[in-house]
């Protein structure tokens, strides 16, 4: 209590504490009306200075000696004057606790709530202002009004409008009732609804909260409204979840379209590429956090090369040791890459261990966007939306505007006459798989900001890339980039109707029926192999 105290008197400013003994003698030993008019005199004065004292009476700590001449507040601090806050000589065994009722209660939490919005802390100001939104004290609105006039926060005077909005709900004036209804129409606020729908409620009796009957046709209407804001509102957060997931694919799918479509090869540990940048991320976070914390916000700068470099060797690795022998062989290359994939699980299990390691945001990917309708974009989801569309960018100067990816293109169309005309097929084999290996690594790398680290984070998401390459067309980076944002969206639309498992059972059937129809997906390959 004596810490609340002392913080409460730095809220004040410096002033000296001071308060008439009377006024705190009639809060001890007035009737409840009185105390109610003390309480609400001391709010109206705008000083914090006497937030110790309705504090005290809050927490039951205000005492009075026993000859009605002393006020005291007595806690584990010790025995101090309610008036001057000092130490008190008075015994304390004889002083009776003031003892309030449920209406002084709420009178004494509108006063506090009111007196804090002097506080300097932002955070408090806005809890005060929550306090008083539930309160809805008529007594009170003039300092509230006195805030609202000095309050420069934009978040805070928001909050504070409401705080009068509610406050004016309860007026007596239809006038100002109606004021209020058509101000909270306009309010981004979660609760608005829940506010104004507790004014069409019945009583027991039968009559409505809110008795004039223009006042509930608005009511109506704004409710009427914010359904329909929220409606826009959900579908606009559903649009954008779709696009965030659509994008993951497309970071995983990627670099899978390359080696699937330049090969032929089913590489079923290209889940665990992905895991491999992630785990390359969670040590270069480590390392910053622990040798360069000053820097750490600037991890990602150092993770996002690291991860594509590290799932490029282990990718190359594959292909140089295994999956180089196994071409043309499509079952065996499936078994070979599926205990790849196991073989890399169980070392990641050896080396970091079968839980899941948690990666932090930097600070500028912490926290969201308010959009419309008080929809918020996570920053960290913005951020993979951005850093797809960049990675696709890339992947296609390198595919077009490259030497590498005039090879690899010649060798997808047709690898038999790209190797007549001096192409180095094995070589760009290799180069093809390391680069597609590397994408799946910024995948990975992605993928930690949104989630935790662990062994089996690439199969979840390896049946979902096969289904966007088929889809988008074998070695087609268009398609891929449409197969992927188009499953993202749908998946996200159908799940809250048919639910989660539905919904990918759904995606799965048409996609077969799709490939029924169309077989090269839907853009189909350029160029003609050998075998036409």
């Amino acid at each position: 209590m004596l810490a609340v105290c002392a913080l409460l008197a730095l809220l004040s400013g410096g002033r000296a504490y001071a308060l008439d003994p009377g006024a705190v003698m009639k809060l001890c030993l007035g009737e409840n009306d009185v105390k109610i008019e003390v309480i609400n005199q001391l709010a109206d004065s705008g000083d914090p200075a006497v937030l110790p004292l309705l504090q005290a009476l809050t927490d039951g700590t205000l005492s009075v000696t026993a000859d009605g001449k002393q006020a005291l507040i007595i806690s584990d601090a010790g025995v101090r004057d309610a008036v001057t806050l000092k130490p008190a000589s008075t015994a304390a065994a004889d002083a009776e606790k003031v003892v309030i009722n449920n209406q002084i209660r709420s009178a004494l939490d509108s006063a506090i709530a009111a007196l804090k919005l002097s506080s300097p802390g932002k955070d408090d100001r806005l809890a005060a202002t929550e306090e008083l939104q539930r309160q809805a004290n008529e007594d009170l609105l003039p300092l509230i009004d006195r805030a609202m006039a000095k309050e420069r926060d934009p978040d805070v005077l928001s909050a504070l409008r409401m705080a009068q909005a509610c406050t004016h709900l309860k007026s007596r004036d239809p006038a100002l009732r109606m004021a209020a209804v058509k101000m909270l129409a306009q309010s981004s606020r979660g609760n608005v609804k829940e506010l104004l729908s507790a004014l069409l409620a019945k009583g027991d009796d039968g009559q409505y909260a809110e008795p004039d009957g223009a006042i509930r046709a608005e009511i109506g209407k704004v409710i009427k409204g914010i359904d329909g804001s929220a409606g826009a509102s959900d579908l606009l957060g559903m649009v954008f979840t779709g696009l965030s997931l659509g994008s993951i694919l497309l970071l995983v799918a990627l670099g899978l379209a390359i080696t699937f479509g330049l090969m032929g090869i089913i590489n079923m540990a290209h889940g665990e590429l992905l895991m491999a940048g992630a785990y390359t991320t969670y040590l270069i976070h480590a390392l910053f956090q622990r040798y360069l914390p000053d820097h750490f916000a600037w991890y990602l700068l150092a993770a996002v090369p690291a991860s594509f470099l590290v799932a490029a060797l282990v990718g190359m690795a594959m292909e140089r040791c295994v999956i180089r022998f196994l071409y043309g062989r499509p079952l065996e290359t499936l078994l070979a890459t599926w205990g790849i994939s196991l073989l890399l699980i169980q070392t990641v299990r050896m080396i970091f261990g079968a839980q899941n390691v948690e990666v932090m945001n930097p600070k500028w990917m912490s926290g969201g966007w308010k959009a419309a309708g008080g929809l918020v974009l996570p920053y960290n989801r913005i951020f993979i939306i951005l850093f797809a569309l960049i990675v696709v960018l890339l992947v296609w100067l390198v595919l077009n505007k490259t030497r590498l990816g005039l090879f690899v293109r010649a060798v997808t169309q047709n690898r038999s006459m790209a190797d007549c005309v001096g192409v180095p097929t094995q070589r760009v084999d290799l180069m093809a798989f390391g680069l597609g290996s590397g994408i799946a690594g910024l995948g990975g790398c992605a993928l930690s900001q949104i989630g935790n680290v662990g062994p089996e984070l690439g199969q979840n998401y390896i049946v979902d890339s096969f289904m966007v390459v088929v889809l988008g067309g074998v070695g087609q980076l268009a398609g891929t980039v449409l197969a992927a944002l188009g499953l993202g969206g749908v998946s996200k639309l159908l799940e809250p109707h048919a639910g989660a498992v539905l919904a990918k059972i759904l995606l799965l059937v048409f996609i077969i029926v799709f490939i029924q129809k169309r077989p090269q997906g839907m853009f189909a390959p350029k160029g003609r192999s050998v075998e036409n």
